[in-house]
């Protein structure tokens, strides 16, 4: 398959514990993403992880020659099979028992694939969405899977992906701190005090999902309407081509219909839609969740302010990100703020929860 499966070396746990019959259990940790899946486990030297990462889709076909049902899931999924490739996870969990049954087939073709160990303590990061039902089905696919078998537990994403911001090990559950999650389905913030979340705030307004639709709106105007790009497209440029620091125009090909091609070029329409979503959530989080955090715990909001922001998720892997969004949310809040980052906050959720599961295998 086309994932990525690579040794990183953002502090891994590689002390596990020992399971009831007496081998080493394995610590993993897993993100389930509405657009990435990422799992991290110990390399094959334990001294790093070992990341898994691949798009959050599959597809099914029959084999030509046995009529079997096979499984393509992540990138090779995506590019081979456009017309019917499944993302099921497009509002960040399974919704119903059809998407809950295509995740879990999803789950266990990479669990296979990749050999993750049944013997192993798993957590995983849980998105902070109100929906007992998708959140029980998430529970489900993981707790029933063939890998888990010393423990499953779930953590909250953003605390999850604040770990790795503040050290190299495991001191973020002993901070009292806001976190933001820049996900593509939602903007999540949370206050934690020594790990316990308070005041958690969600909102569906403000995606990375809305800023590809953005995009490929914008690179219709730019192009005067001679260029109509797909979502994907657009989330590619984004990845590819956003930054806050050293944004360069950039060229594009494509086929016209009937033959030939044309070139273009994107001068405005990357940044112009980071930038609105970059206001966009300075706003939410300024003048909605911190008023609700300071109205329910105001020594804690007063605490937190004193402390750095983390942020996380994939948004927050735009170069530049951390520095412009320290300054516009202090500008917004009249006061100096702090915001830190992991060096990869799309996959730091994982790393997260891969320390924890480290420590909860080791003391069991």
């Amino acid at each position: 398959m086309s994932d990525e499966d690579a040794d990183d070396d953002t502090g891994s746990e590689s002390d596990a514990g020992v399971s009831s019959d007496g081998a080493a259990a394995v610590p993993v940790g897993v993100k389930l993403g509405s657009t990435r899946t990422v799992i991290a486990l110990p390399g094959e030297h334990g001294t790093e992880n070992r990341i898994i990462k691949t798009l959050t889709c599959m597809a099914t076909y029959e084999d030509a020659l046995t009529g079997e049902e096979k499984v393509l899931y992540g990138e090779e999924a995506a590019r081979e099979y456009p017309d019917r490739v499944e993302y099921m996870l497009r509002s960040g969990l399974p919704e119903d028992a059809d998407r809950a049954e295509m995740t879990k087939t999803f789950f266990e073709a990479i669990i296979e694939e990749h050999d993750i160990p049944a013997n192993s303590g798993v957590v995983y990061a849980i998105p902070t969405i109100d929906n007992p039902t998708g959140l029980e089905n998430l529970q489900n696919v993981i707790e029933n899977s063939s890998i888990g078998l010393d423990l499953v537990e779930s953590y909250p994403e953003s605390l999850c992906g604040s770990i790795p911001a503040f050290g190299d090990d495991l001191e973020a559950i002993d901070e009292i701190f806001v976190s933001v999650n820049m996900g593509s389905t939602n903007l999540e913030a949370s206050a934690y005090r020594r790990g316990e979340q308070l005041s958690p705030f969600t909102t569906g307004a403000v995606t990375g999902n809305e800023v590809d639709r953005m995009i490929a709106n914008y690179v219709e105007e730019e192009t005067q309407g001679r260029v109509n790009i797909d979502n994907q497209t657009a989330r590619e440029y984004k990845e590819e081509h956003a930054d806050f620091v050293d944004f360069e125009p950039f060229t594009d090909i494509i086929q016209q219909p009937g033959g030939g091609s044309h070139e273009f070029t994107i001068e405005r329409s990357v940044m112009d839609a980071v930038n609105e979503y970059l206001d966009d959530a300075v706003d939410e989080l300024a003048n909605t969740f911190l008023p609700e955090l300071a109205n329910d715990y105001m020594k804690v909001y007063q605490l937190a302010l004193d402390r750095p922001i983390a942020i996380t998720g994939g948004m927050a892997c735009i170069p530049g990100i951390v520095d412009e969004f320290e300054e516009r949310l202090s500008a917004e809040l009249n006061r100096d703020i702090d915001v830190i980052a992991a060096e990869e906050p799309d996959i730091a959720p994982t790393i997260g929860a891969q320390r924890i599961a480290a420590r909860l295998v080791e003391t069991s």
